[in-house]
């Protein structure tokens, strides 16, 4: 190799292990270095002494992933899952059910036939009513979107509609497949590899952190944790070190799995990513409900996209992932979107349990009767919030950051709308590209 300094690795979660394990399997020397205590990131599992199992959200993979990675043998077929969305005490499926219903089905037949004469969608309400219709749009899409992102949907780029661009009718043959193979077949999951009837979800044994210590098994050697990377160095716009715990080391090449706006704290000798500290995340609050019985809700995943609800999704695990809760037990997870230090965001554990409760009323009348308390889980980094304001940027940044050995990987360090899957496999083509690029094959 022309390079002998190794590749240093900021961040030992799922995109940091898939990276730092494709390097080495082609020769080229790593290091990996994790700020916490320990691997896997927002990846991990906790059990509480009860027997139930909380996730940072509803996590699951595909057996494609579980194979590739090598813990086919000790994951578990997902048995059920399925989205509906409740509004106005009416549940809908999604998509056969929202297909059904006049309202809506009149409004997107109308937008379908008069699209020929609209002009491209400038933002994100824009998109949804060009896509689906005025009335699905503006009484499910947009508040949905709205609930996540925290932002008006006339303030976000159309390319938030990217998310949802599977055709109807492979959606309808994926589903078809679902029940004939009766699999929980993926839709909708992954965009970066093709979904078919033979990639269907499922729950690795430990957790989905399982996935990241099977990963580091192969890199444990290269790990060092509690060593946050205090500065990236770069001299003539090319990567040259970093700097962790005060001590600086070279590197051929530097693969950050940081969150986009950290980025510009990070790096020295350049101010070409001075622009990035004004990019959005949306904080979350997750709400993990322990309640007696099962199958509370109409899906696995239930939107809710009236304002009334401080939540806009509910996934019951008990429901999709019965074995990570007791017997008789169920756990819902109630998505929040918040701003950190509002008044979400300070409410302690009970009182958000109850929020949750009072507001599930409509659902679930009893379940105040049900209730055995909850748990709490809060990041503020969550989803990627696409802004029309830096929309061209962003563009900008998906192609290259601008700075020769320096690459982004993750949903975070990517700012991309993606899930587990595509992680892995969009993180394995950019570390190809990585070698290509920097002469270390």
């Amino acid at each position: 190799m022309k390079n002998s300094h190794p590749v240093v690795l900021i961040g030992a979660g799922l995109a940091g292990l898939t990276a730092a394990t494709y390097l080495k399997r082609h020769g080229v020397p790593i290091r990996i270095f994790e700020a916490s205590k320990n691997i896997a990131g927002l990846a991990r599992s906790i059990q509480d002494p009860d027997g139930f199992t909380y996730d940072f959200g509803a996590h699951f993979i595909t057996n494609r992933l579980a194979a590739a990675v090598g813990v086919s043998a000790q994951s578990r077929h997902m048995p059920r899952y399925g989205e509906s969305v409740f509004r106005a005490n009416k549940v809908y499926s999604y998509p056969i059910g929202l297909m059904r219903s006049p309202r809506y089905l009149s409004s997107a037949l109308w937008t379908k036939s008069t699209n020929l004469f609209r002009s491209r969608p400038q933002n994100a309400a824009e998109w949804f009513s060009q896509a689906y219709g005025s009335r699905l749009a503006e009484e499910i899409a947009i508040p949905l979107t709205e609930a996540w992102s925290g932002a008006k949907a006339t303030e976000l780029a159309p390319s938030v509609g990217e998310k949802f661009t599977s055709s109807l009718p492979r959606v309808m043959m994926l589903l078809g497949a679902s029940r004939f193979t009766k699999r929980t077949v993926a839709v909708g999951y992954s965009t970066s590899v093709t979904e078919s009837p033979h990639v269907w979800h499922v729950y690795p044994e430990g957790g989905i952190g399982a996935v990241c210590e099977k990963l580091a098994d192969e890199v444990r050697e290269c790990i060092s944790l509690e060593s946050p990377v205090e500065a990236i160095h770069t001299e003539n716009q090319e990567v040259v070190g970093v700097t962790v715990n005060g001590k600086d080391y070279d590197a051929s090449a530097v693969v950050s799995t940081a969150p986009l706006h950290v980025l510009p704290k990070l790096v020295r000798g350049t101010d070409s990513l001075h622009d990035l500290s004004r990019i959005r995340y949306r904080p979350m609050i997750f709400v993990n409900l322990r309640l007696r019985g099962r199958n509370l809700l109409p899906n696995v995943v239930t939107w809710t996209p009236e304002s009334k609800y401080p939540f806009f999704r509910l996934s019951e695990i008990g429901m999709g992932l019965p074995w990570l809760v007791p017997d008789g037990h169920t756990l819902i997870t109630a998505d929040i979107g918040a701003q950190v230090g509002d008044e979400h965001w300070t409410k302690n554990d009970e009182q958000l349990g109850e929020l949750c409760c009072d507001a599930l009323l409509d659902l679930i009348p009893d379940i105040h009767s049900r209730y055995l308390g909850c748990r709490v889980l809060r990041t503020p980094v969550a989803y990627p919030v696409y802004l029309n304001e830096y929309e061209s940027r962003r563009k900008e940044f998906a192609e290259s950051t601008g700075i020769a050995g320096l690459y982004c990987i993750g949903r975070n360090g990517e700012f991309a709308h993606i899930l587990m899957e595509d992680v892995f496999w969009r993180t394995r083509r950019k570390m190809l590209r990585l070698m290509q690029e920097r002469n270390l094959i």
